[in-house]
Protein backbone atom coordinates (compact mmCIF):
# COMPACT_ATOMS: atom_id res chain seq x y z
CA UNK A 1 0.00 0.00 0.00
CA UNK A 2 2.64 2.58 1.07
CA UNK A 3 4.61 1.46 -2.12
CA UNK A 4 1.22 2.23 -4.14
CA UNK A 5 1.23 5.85 -2.84
CA UNK A 6 4.50 6.82 -3.38
CA UNK A 7 4.29 5.77 -7.08
CA UNK A 8 0.96 8.00 -7.29
CA UNK A 9 3.06 10.84 -5.64
CA UNK A 10 5.95 10.20 -7.81
CA UNK A 11 3.58 10.65 -10.96
CA UNK A 12 2.08 13.72 -9.73
CA UNK A 13 4.46 15.34 -8.83
CA UNK A 14 6.37 14.59 -12.45
CA UNK A 15 3.52 16.18 -13.78
CA UNK A 16 4.05 19.08 -11.77
CA UNK A 17 7.17 19.23 -12.89
CA UNK A 18 6.28 19.07 -16.86
CA UNK A 19 3.96 21.56 -16.04
CA UNK A 20 6.20 23.69 -14.61
CA UNK A 21 8.76 23.28 -17.43
CA UNK A 22 6.37 24.36 -19.94
CA UNK A 23 5.74 27.43 -18.30
CA UNK A 24 7.45 29.86 -21.10
CA UNK A 25 7.72 33.71 -21.61
CA UNK A 26 6.01 35.46 -23.71
CA UNK A 27 7.27 36.60 -27.04
CA UNK A 28 7.18 40.93 -27.63
CA UNK A 29 4.44 41.99 -29.50
CA UNK A 30 5.22 43.27 -32.88
CA UNK A 31 4.36 46.81 -34.40
CA UNK A 32 2.62 46.60 -37.15
CA UNK A 33 4.51 47.97 -40.52
CA UNK A 34 2.84 51.11 -42.36
CA UNK A 35 1.15 50.92 -45.44
CA UNK A 36 3.17 51.53 -48.64
CA UNK A 37 2.02 54.89 -50.15
CA UNK A 38 -0.45 54.26 -53.67
CA UNK A 39 2.12 56.69 -55.06
CA UNK A 40 5.70 57.86 -55.75
CA UNK A 41 4.07 60.97 -56.02
CA UNK A 42 1.52 63.23 -55.75
CA UNK A 43 -0.14 61.95 -58.97
CA UNK A 44 -2.03 58.62 -58.53
CA UNK A 45 -1.46 55.94 -61.13
CA UNK A 46 -2.35 52.95 -61.58
CA UNK A 47 -0.15 51.29 -64.28
CA UNK A 48 1.65 48.45 -63.35
CA UNK A 49 4.39 48.68 -66.22
CA UNK A 50 7.72 48.92 -64.79
CA UNK A 51 11.76 48.91 -66.18
CA UNK A 52 12.82 46.76 -63.77
CA UNK A 53 10.87 43.72 -65.42
CA UNK A 54 13.25 44.36 -68.20
CA UNK A 55 16.62 42.18 -68.30
CA UNK A 56 20.08 44.46 -68.06
CA UNK A 57 21.01 43.65 -71.34
CA UNK A 58 17.98 44.76 -73.07
CA UNK A 59 17.62 47.67 -70.84
CA UNK A 60 21.20 49.05 -71.96
CA UNK A 61 21.42 49.86 -75.42
CA UNK A 62 25.01 50.36 -75.70
CA UNK A 63 26.80 47.43 -76.45
CA UNK A 64 30.48 48.28 -74.96
CA UNK A 65 28.62 48.41 -71.65
CA UNK A 66 26.79 45.16 -72.40
CA UNK A 67 29.96 43.66 -72.93
CA UNK A 68 31.81 45.45 -69.69
CA UNK A 69 28.69 43.96 -67.41
CA UNK A 70 29.00 40.95 -68.98
CA UNK A 71 32.55 40.48 -67.59
CA UNK A 72 31.91 42.12 -64.19
CA UNK A 73 29.06 39.61 -63.57
CA UNK A 74 31.84 36.57 -64.37
CA UNK A 75 34.96 38.19 -62.34
CA UNK A 76 33.54 40.76 -59.60
CA UNK A 77 35.40 39.54 -56.60
CA UNK A 78 32.24 40.55 -54.19
CA UNK A 79 30.36 38.99 -56.48
CA UNK A 80 31.84 35.69 -56.12
CA UNK A 81 32.23 36.11 -52.20
CA UNK A 82 28.16 36.73 -51.87
CA UNK A 83 27.95 33.21 -54.44
CA UNK A 84 30.05 31.47 -51.47
CA UNK A 85 27.61 33.03 -48.94
CA UNK A 86 25.31 31.02 -50.35
CA UNK A 87 26.48 27.96 -50.56
CA UNK A 88 27.39 28.63 -46.50
CA UNK A 89 24.10 28.65 -45.95
CA UNK A 90 23.34 25.74 -47.94
CA UNK A 91 25.14 23.58 -45.93
CA UNK A 92 23.63 24.94 -43.08
CA UNK A 93 20.37 23.60 -44.36
CA UNK A 94 21.96 20.25 -44.55
CA UNK A 95 23.39 20.32 -40.64
CA UNK A 96 19.54 21.73 -39.44
CA UNK A 97 17.91 19.03 -41.29
CA UNK A 98 20.82 16.21 -40.18
CA UNK A 99 19.73 17.07 -36.82
CA UNK A 100 15.80 15.81 -37.26
CA UNK A 101 17.41 12.16 -37.96
CA UNK A 102 18.62 9.65 -35.78
CA UNK A 103 22.13 9.21 -35.46
CA UNK A 104 23.86 6.02 -36.60
CA UNK A 105 27.47 4.80 -35.73
CA UNK A 106 29.20 2.00 -34.97
CA UNK A 107 31.90 1.84 -32.31
CA UNK A 108 35.08 -0.82 -31.19
CA UNK A 109 36.68 -0.68 -28.10
CA UNK A 110 38.99 -2.95 -25.76
CA UNK A 111 40.01 -1.74 -22.40
CA UNK A 112 41.17 -2.92 -18.77
CA UNK A 113 39.56 -2.73 -15.69
CA UNK A 114 41.11 -4.14 -12.25
CA UNK A 115 38.79 -3.78 -9.33
CA UNK A 116 39.32 -4.02 -5.59
CA UNK A 117 38.51 -7.26 -3.87
CA UNK A 118 36.76 -6.36 -1.07
CA UNK A 119 34.34 -3.87 -3.00
CA UNK A 120 31.10 -5.27 -4.24
CA UNK A 121 31.93 -5.31 -7.83
CA UNK A 122 35.44 -7.19 -6.98
CA UNK A 123 33.34 -9.57 -4.37
CA UNK A 124 30.44 -10.75 -6.98
CA UNK A 125 32.92 -11.08 -10.04
CA UNK A 126 35.26 -13.81 -7.83
CA UNK A 127 32.46 -15.01 -6.40
CA UNK A 128 30.55 -15.59 -10.19
CA UNK A 129 31.56 -18.50 -12.42
CA UNK A 130 30.82 -17.91 -15.89
CA UNK A 131 30.91 -21.49 -16.84
CA UNK A 132 32.80 -24.67 -16.36
CA UNK A 133 35.96 -24.60 -17.99
CA UNK A 134 36.13 -21.31 -18.39
CA UNK A 135 39.01 -19.03 -17.01
CA UNK A 136 37.90 -15.30 -15.26
CA UNK A 137 41.29 -12.87 -16.22
CA UNK A 138 42.26 -11.02 -13.77
CA UNK A 139 42.59 -8.02 -14.07
CA UNK A 140 39.09 -8.14 -16.30
CA UNK A 141 39.78 -7.32 -20.02
CA UNK A 142 37.24 -5.57 -21.78
CA UNK A 143 36.20 -5.63 -25.81
CA UNK A 144 33.44 -4.54 -27.87
CA UNK A 145 31.78 -4.52 -31.35
CA UNK A 146 28.33 -2.56 -31.14
CA UNK A 147 26.21 -0.30 -33.01
CA UNK A 148 25.04 2.34 -31.53
CA UNK A 149 21.72 5.11 -32.45
CA UNK A 150 20.50 8.46 -30.62
CA UNK A 151 17.43 10.46 -31.53
CA UNK A 152 15.68 13.52 -30.35
CA UNK A 153 12.45 12.83 -30.78
CA UNK A 154 11.09 16.96 -32.16
CA UNK A 155 7.70 16.70 -29.98
CA UNK A 156 7.70 21.15 -30.08
CA UNK A 157 8.97 21.57 -33.95
CA UNK A 158 12.05 22.86 -32.16
CA UNK A 159 14.45 21.47 -34.82
CA UNK A 160 11.98 21.96 -37.70
CA UNK A 161 11.34 25.10 -36.74
CA UNK A 162 15.48 25.45 -36.97
CA UNK A 163 15.75 23.92 -39.91
CA UNK A 164 13.01 26.15 -41.48
CA UNK A 165 14.70 29.06 -40.59
CA UNK A 166 18.03 27.62 -42.16
CA UNK A 167 16.37 27.83 -45.28
CA UNK A 168 14.93 31.31 -45.00
CA UNK A 169 18.52 32.46 -44.19
CA UNK A 170 19.97 30.74 -47.48
CA UNK A 171 17.04 32.45 -49.97
CA UNK A 172 17.50 35.78 -48.22
CA UNK A 173 21.48 35.34 -48.94
CA UNK A 174 20.34 34.20 -52.45
CA UNK A 175 18.34 37.92 -52.46
CA UNK A 176 21.23 39.40 -51.27
CA UNK A 177 23.15 38.07 -54.29
CA UNK A 178 21.04 39.65 -56.29
CA UNK A 179 20.98 43.07 -54.58
CA UNK A 180 24.87 42.85 -55.23
CA UNK A 181 24.01 41.90 -59.04
CA UNK A 182 21.94 45.43 -59.68
CA UNK A 183 24.88 47.58 -57.51
CA UNK A 184 26.91 46.44 -59.35
CA UNK A 185 25.64 46.87 -62.66
CA UNK A 186 24.49 49.62 -61.82
CA UNK A 187 28.04 50.89 -60.92
CA UNK A 188 29.62 49.68 -64.00
CA UNK A 189 27.35 52.02 -65.98
CA UNK A 190 27.63 54.52 -63.81
CA UNK A 191 31.30 54.62 -64.35
CA UNK A 192 31.03 53.80 -67.79
CA UNK A 193 29.12 57.16 -68.32
CA UNK A 194 31.34 58.73 -66.17
CA UNK A 195 33.98 57.85 -68.56
CA UNK A 196 31.75 58.78 -71.79
CA UNK A 197 31.69 62.80 -69.87
CA UNK A 198 35.10 63.07 -69.12
CA UNK A 199 36.01 61.87 -72.80
CA UNK A 200 33.45 64.54 -74.01
CA UNK A 201 34.67 67.25 -71.59
CA UNK A 202 38.50 66.90 -72.34
CA UNK A 203 37.29 67.57 -76.14
CA UNK A 204 35.57 70.60 -75.03
CA UNK A 205 38.65 71.90 -73.22
CA UNK A 206 41.36 70.99 -76.28
CA UNK A 207 38.76 73.08 -78.50
CA UNK A 208 39.15 75.80 -75.71
CA UNK A 209 42.64 75.80 -75.73
CA UNK A 210 42.95 76.25 -79.66
CA UNK A 211 40.24 78.91 -79.72
CA UNK A 212 42.37 80.62 -76.24
CA UNK A 213 45.71 79.88 -78.19
CA UNK A 214 44.01 81.56 -81.52
CA UNK A 215 43.03 84.88 -78.94
CA UNK A 216 46.98 84.58 -77.67
CA UNK A 217 48.19 85.00 -81.11
CA UNK A 218 46.18 87.85 -81.89
CA UNK A 219 46.71 89.84 -78.83
CA UNK A 220 50.35 89.46 -79.29
CA UNK A 221 50.00 90.67 -82.74
CA UNK A 222 47.98 94.00 -81.65
CA UNK A 223 50.53 94.25 -79.21
CA UNK A 224 53.38 94.55 -81.75
CA UNK A 225 50.56 97.16 -83.03
CA UNK A 226 50.56 99.15 -79.86
CA UNK A 227 47.33 98.04 -79.77
CA UNK A 228 47.16 95.63 -76.56
CA UNK A 229 49.62 95.74 -73.42
CA UNK A 230 51.88 93.50 -71.94
CA UNK A 231 48.81 93.12 -69.42
CA UNK A 232 46.59 91.55 -72.06
CA UNK A 233 49.35 89.32 -73.60
CA UNK A 234 49.84 87.43 -69.79
CA UNK A 235 46.40 87.42 -69.08
CA UNK A 236 45.87 85.33 -72.21
CA UNK A 237 49.11 82.96 -71.68
CA UNK A 238 47.79 82.51 -68.12
CA UNK A 239 44.50 81.41 -69.54
CA UNK A 240 46.00 79.30 -71.68
CA UNK A 241 47.89 77.75 -69.38
CA UNK A 242 44.88 77.14 -66.96
CA UNK A 243 43.05 75.14 -69.99
CA UNK A 244 46.18 73.30 -70.28
CA UNK A 245 46.43 72.44 -66.78
CA UNK A 246 42.80 71.16 -66.41
CA UNK A 247 43.39 68.88 -69.23
CA UNK A 248 45.70 67.59 -67.75
CA UNK A 249 43.52 66.66 -64.40
CA UNK A 250 40.53 65.51 -66.88
CA UNK A 251 43.18 63.08 -68.47
CA UNK A 252 44.02 61.93 -64.85
CA UNK A 253 40.14 61.30 -64.04
CA UNK A 254 40.12 59.48 -67.64
CA UNK A 255 42.50 56.95 -65.79
CA UNK A 256 41.20 57.03 -62.71
CA UNK A 257 37.59 56.01 -63.77
CA UNK A 258 39.25 53.61 -66.02
CA UNK A 259 41.03 51.68 -63.68
CA UNK A 260 37.59 51.54 -61.26
CA UNK A 261 35.81 49.78 -63.80
CA UNK A 262 39.08 47.27 -64.62
CA UNK A 263 38.44 46.55 -60.62
CA UNK A 264 35.08 46.06 -60.85
CA UNK A 265 35.70 43.36 -63.34
CA UNK A 266 38.01 42.04 -61.57
CA UNK A 267 41.02 42.98 -64.07
CA UNK A 268 44.35 44.41 -64.47
CA UNK A 269 44.21 47.91 -65.80
CA UNK A 270 43.86 48.20 -69.60
CA UNK A 271 41.81 50.44 -71.87
CA UNK A 272 38.26 50.92 -72.13
CA UNK A 273 36.36 50.12 -75.32
CA UNK A 274 33.94 52.68 -75.87
CA UNK A 275 32.54 55.14 -78.52
CA UNK A 276 33.78 58.43 -78.10
CA UNK A 277 30.87 60.20 -80.11
CA UNK A 278 28.94 63.21 -79.16
CA UNK A 279 27.88 62.04 -75.37
CA UNK A 280 25.37 65.29 -75.61
CA UNK A 281 23.26 63.25 -78.47
CA UNK A 282 23.14 60.39 -75.78
CA UNK A 283 19.55 59.81 -74.46
CA UNK A 284 18.35 58.22 -70.98
CA UNK A 285 16.06 55.33 -71.06
CA UNK A 286 12.24 55.83 -70.70
CA UNK A 287 11.22 55.31 -67.16
CA UNK A 288 7.96 53.46 -66.12
CA UNK A 289 8.22 53.31 -62.71
CA UNK A 290 4.81 51.39 -61.98
CA UNK A 291 3.23 51.02 -58.39
CA UNK A 292 4.87 51.40 -54.85
CA UNK A 293 3.93 47.81 -54.00
CA UNK A 294 5.93 46.50 -56.26
CA UNK A 295 8.42 47.20 -54.57
CA UNK A 296 8.11 44.77 -52.35
CA UNK A 297 8.44 41.40 -54.83
CA UNK A 298 10.69 42.98 -57.18
CA UNK A 299 13.58 44.53 -54.83
CA UNK A 300 16.28 42.09 -53.44
CA UNK A 301 16.73 43.87 -50.50
CA UNK A 302 13.50 44.19 -49.59
CA UNK A 303 12.59 40.56 -50.12
CA UNK A 304 15.89 39.92 -48.37
CA UNK A 305 14.66 41.88 -45.27
CA UNK A 306 11.63 39.95 -45.11
CA UNK A 307 13.43 35.93 -45.32
CA UNK A 308 15.44 37.39 -42.53
CA UNK A 309 12.64 38.35 -40.53
CA UNK A 310 10.64 35.13 -41.06
CA UNK A 311 13.83 33.81 -39.85
CA UNK A 312 14.25 35.70 -36.65
CA UNK A 313 10.61 34.67 -36.02
CA UNK A 314 11.23 31.36 -36.36
CA UNK A 315 14.19 31.71 -34.06
CA UNK A 316 12.30 32.71 -31.52
CA UNK A 317 9.90 29.67 -31.23
CA UNK A 318 12.89 27.40 -31.15
CA UNK A 319 13.75 29.31 -28.44
CA UNK A 320 10.63 29.25 -26.57
CA UNK A 321 10.35 25.18 -27.43
CA UNK A 322 14.05 25.45 -24.87
CA UNK A 323 11.09 25.97 -21.96
CA UNK A 324 10.00 22.54 -22.61
CA UNK A 325 10.92 19.01 -22.04
CA UNK A 326 12.81 17.05 -24.68
CA UNK A 327 12.76 13.74 -25.48
CA UNK A 328 16.10 11.66 -26.03
CA UNK A 329 16.14 7.92 -27.39
CA UNK A 330 19.33 5.88 -27.58
CA UNK A 331 19.58 2.21 -28.48
CA UNK A 332 22.81 0.17 -28.81
CA UNK A 333 23.36 -3.37 -29.94
CA UNK A 334 26.61 -5.57 -30.38
CA UNK A 335 28.80 -8.14 -28.89
CA UNK A 336 31.01 -8.05 -25.56
CA UNK A 337 33.34 -10.07 -24.04
CA UNK A 338 36.68 -10.15 -21.72
CA UNK A 339 38.19 -12.47 -24.31
CA UNK A 340 37.96 -11.35 -28.26
CA UNK A 341 37.20 -15.27 -28.57
CA UNK A 342 34.38 -14.85 -26.55
CA UNK A 343 33.12 -12.35 -28.73
CA UNK A 344 30.56 -14.64 -31.34
CA UNK A 345 29.58 -16.86 -28.73
CA UNK A 346 25.95 -16.54 -28.86
CA UNK A 347 23.94 -15.22 -26.93
CA UNK A 348 26.23 -15.15 -24.02
CA UNK A 349 28.19 -12.28 -25.97
CA UNK A 350 24.87 -10.25 -26.86
CA UNK A 351 24.17 -6.52 -25.33
CA UNK A 352 21.56 -4.22 -26.25
CA UNK A 353 20.02 -1.58 -24.58
CA UNK A 354 17.51 0.92 -25.18
CA UNK A 355 16.53 4.44 -23.08
CA UNK A 356 14.29 7.10 -23.52
CA UNK A 357 15.14 10.31 -21.69
CA UNK A 358 12.81 13.20 -20.76
CA UNK A 359 14.74 16.14 -19.78
CA UNK A 360 13.21 19.40 -18.45
CA UNK A 361 14.87 22.73 -17.18
CA UNK A 362 13.31 23.57 -13.71
CA UNK A 363 15.30 25.39 -11.78
CA UNK A 364 18.24 28.25 -12.99
CA UNK A 365 16.81 28.73 -16.55
CA UNK A 366 18.85 32.29 -17.03
CA UNK A 367 20.70 31.07 -20.06
CA UNK A 368 17.54 30.04 -21.35
CA UNK A 369 15.47 33.13 -20.71
CA UNK A 370 18.54 35.16 -21.66
CA UNK A 371 18.67 33.46 -25.12
CA UNK A 372 14.43 33.76 -25.80
CA UNK A 373 14.93 37.08 -24.88
CA UNK A 374 18.09 37.26 -27.25
CA UNK A 375 15.65 35.97 -29.82
CA UNK A 376 12.98 38.56 -29.27
CA UNK A 377 15.22 41.47 -29.82
CA UNK A 378 16.71 40.22 -32.83
CA UNK A 379 13.20 39.45 -34.50
CA UNK A 380 12.50 43.49 -33.35
CA UNK A 381 15.69 44.38 -34.90
CA UNK A 382 14.92 42.44 -38.58
CA UNK A 383 11.14 44.13 -38.01
CA UNK A 384 12.67 47.06 -38.04
CA UNK A 385 15.49 46.61 -40.70
CA UNK A 386 12.76 45.52 -42.89
CA UNK A 387 10.51 48.68 -42.35
CA UNK A 388 13.63 50.37 -43.07
CA UNK A 389 14.45 48.94 -45.87
CA UNK A 390 11.07 49.59 -47.52
CA UNK A 391 10.95 52.84 -46.64
CA UNK A 392 14.48 53.54 -48.14
CA UNK A 393 13.40 51.90 -51.08
CA UNK A 394 10.20 54.05 -51.65
CA UNK A 395 12.33 57.00 -51.05
CA UNK A 396 15.23 55.99 -53.24
CA UNK A 397 12.78 55.85 -56.18
CA UNK A 398 10.48 59.09 -55.37
CA UNK A 399 13.82 60.96 -55.34
CA UNK A 400 15.18 59.89 -58.27
CA UNK A 401 12.47 60.07 -60.34
CA UNK A 402 12.21 64.01 -59.13
CA UNK A 403 15.90 64.20 -59.88
CA UNK A 404 14.98 63.42 -63.89
CA UNK A 405 12.53 65.39 -64.44
CA UNK A 406 14.30 68.62 -62.81
CA UNK A 407 17.84 67.16 -64.67
CA UNK A 408 15.77 67.47 -68.10
CA UNK A 409 14.29 70.98 -67.11
CA UNK A 410 18.13 72.01 -66.00
CA UNK A 411 19.50 70.69 -68.68
CA UNK A 412 17.07 72.55 -71.57
CA UNK A 413 18.31 75.64 -69.78
CA UNK A 414 22.16 74.54 -70.20
CA UNK A 415 21.57 73.92 -73.66
CA UNK A 416 20.35 77.22 -74.65
CA UNK A 417 23.49 79.02 -71.98
CA UNK A 418 25.53 77.03 -74.30
CA UNK A 419 24.43 78.15 -77.36
CA UNK A 420 24.05 81.51 -76.16
CA UNK A 421 27.69 81.34 -74.84
CA UNK A 422 28.83 79.95 -78.28
CA UNK A 423 27.44 83.23 -80.33
CA UNK A 424 28.79 85.57 -77.75
CA UNK A 425 31.89 83.45 -78.08
CA UNK A 426 32.21 84.90 -81.90
CA UNK A 427 30.51 88.09 -81.27
CA UNK A 428 33.43 88.86 -78.92
CA UNK A 429 36.42 87.62 -80.93
CA UNK A 430 34.83 89.92 -84.09
CA UNK A 431 34.96 92.94 -81.56
CA UNK A 432 38.18 92.27 -80.47
CA UNK A 433 39.64 92.51 -83.09
CA UNK A 434 38.06 95.66 -84.44
CA UNK A 435 39.25 97.16 -80.78
CA UNK A 436 35.80 97.17 -79.65
CA UNK A 437 36.19 95.37 -76.53
CA UNK A 438 39.44 94.53 -74.24
CA UNK A 439 40.54 91.72 -73.52
CA UNK A 440 39.14 91.18 -70.65
CA UNK A 441 35.61 91.21 -72.35
CA UNK A 442 36.79 88.15 -74.40
CA UNK A 443 38.67 86.29 -71.65
CA UNK A 444 35.41 86.30 -69.40
CA UNK A 445 33.09 85.20 -72.64
CA UNK A 446 35.63 82.39 -73.16
CA UNK A 447 36.10 81.23 -69.66
CA UNK A 448 32.30 81.74 -69.21
CA UNK A 449 31.67 79.21 -72.43
CA UNK A 450 34.01 76.16 -71.16
CA UNK A 451 32.13 76.36 -67.63
CA UNK A 452 28.82 76.32 -69.04
CA UNK A 453 30.02 73.52 -71.66
CA UNK A 454 31.42 71.12 -68.81
CA UNK A 455 28.87 71.79 -66.64
CA UNK A 456 26.40 70.93 -69.29
CA UNK A 457 28.29 67.39 -69.67
CA UNK A 458 27.83 66.61 -65.99
CA UNK A 459 23.87 67.28 -66.49
CA UNK A 460 23.75 64.91 -69.27
CA UNK A 461 26.03 62.61 -67.21
CA UNK A 462 23.39 62.86 -64.11
CA UNK A 463 20.68 62.20 -66.25
CA UNK A 464 21.64 58.99 -68.02
CA UNK A 465 23.18 57.99 -64.14
CA UNK A 466 19.76 58.62 -62.81
CA UNK A 467 17.86 56.53 -65.49
CA UNK A 468 20.27 53.79 -64.15
CA UNK A 469 19.58 54.20 -60.78
CA UNK A 470 15.72 54.48 -61.28
CA UNK A 471 16.02 51.14 -62.95
CA UNK A 472 18.30 50.31 -59.87
CA UNK A 473 16.06 51.02 -57.53
CA UNK A 474 13.21 49.67 -58.67
CA UNK A 475 14.68 45.95 -58.59
CA UNK A 476 15.56 45.77 -62.04
CA UNK A 477 19.02 44.15 -62.85
CA UNK A 478 19.02 40.92 -61.29
CA UNK A 479 16.60 38.90 -63.54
Amino acid sequence: MYKIKLYQYSIALALCLAVISCKAPQTIAETPSKPLPEAFGNVKSEDTTTISTLKWNDFFKDQNLVELIDVALKNNQELNMTLQEIEIARNDIRVRKGALLPTFGVRAGAGLEKVGRYTSQGAGDASTEIKPGVETPDPLPDYTIAAYANWEVDIWKKLRNSKKAAVNRYLATVEGKNFVITNLIAEVADSYYELLALDSQLDIVRQTIALQTNAFEIVKVQKQAARATELGVQKFQAEVLTSKSLEFNILQRIKETENKINFLLGRYPQEIKRDKTNFTDLLPAAVNSGIPSQLLTNRPDVKQAELELVAAKLDVKVARAEFYPSLDISAAFGVQAFKPAYLFTFPESILYSLAGDIAAPLINRNAIKAEFSSANARQLQALYNYDRTVLNAYLEVSTQLSKIDNLQKGYDLRSQQVDALNKSIDVSNDLFKSARVDYFEVLMTQRDALEAKLELIETKKEQLNAAVHVYRDLGGGWK
